[in-house]
């Protein structure tokens, strides 16, 4: 049958008990804040106000995203692709999900709040040492965060060095969008591909 409401999820799943009912929280604290200063990489989920979601992800060297304070944090709007659509979303409804991973380690650090968008030189004047400063910041108002345990990382081994794929052993971008676009392209090797990304990091 397809579950309808939240009693027929109850009777497929017990309710949470222990740390996992009590872990989340309201603000940063030591091990949030070391989290997010050790992170290199976070997945930002949006929301428009027809209710159609984004996620993206966004990188950096660790720390790339700033601890204004215990219940602020500020995210680069590095470049990319111009389709804006994490930012468009965040103009419309200000809510974000955000998923903080650290390489080796299992565990992630999740964190929901409301967003805003701001060029203000306060903030941009954090990020002028990059190569490829941000035209625009993320801030975010935290309103909820906690610890994600570390099973869905071990099931999947994303980590581990059996888990990985020879990037020859999949299609390159420019592959995947000719088949998708159903267009005739010249390819780019990965090789040209990485060199030309690299000119915008």
């Amino acid at each position: 049958m397809n579950v309808k409401n939240t009693e027929q999820l109850r009777e497929l799943y017990d309710y949470p008990s222990g740390r996992a009912k009590i872990k989340t929280l309201f603000e940063l604290e030591k091990h949030a804040i070391n989290f997010v200063a050790k992170s290199p990489f976070a997945v930002i989920s949006t929301v428009n106000k027809d209710y159609k979601l984004d996620a993206s992800p966004r990188g950096g060297a660790p720390g790339f995203v700033k601890v204004l304070d215990n219940k602020t944090l500020l995210i680069p709007d590095a470049k990319g692709n111009n389709r804006l659509d994490s930012i468009s979303n965040i103009l419309e409804t200000q809510h974000i999900g955000m998923l903080f991973m650290i390489p080796g380690v299992d565990e992630t650090l999740r964190v929901n709040g409301k967003a805003s968008i701001s060029d203000e030189a306060k903030y941009l004047n954090l990020f002028d040492t990059e190569r490829n400063p941000p035209k625009a910041c993320i801030i975010v108002a935290i309103e909820e965060l906690f610890l994600h345990c570390a099973k869905a990382f071990m099931r999947s081994q994303l980590w581990s060095e059996v888990a990985k794929m020879e990037r020859s052993q999949f299609p390159t971008m420019g592959q995947m969008l000719n088949d998708q676009l159903k267009t005739n392209n010249p390819l780019e090797t990965q090789e040209e591909m990485v060199a030309r990304y690299q000119k915008d990091l």
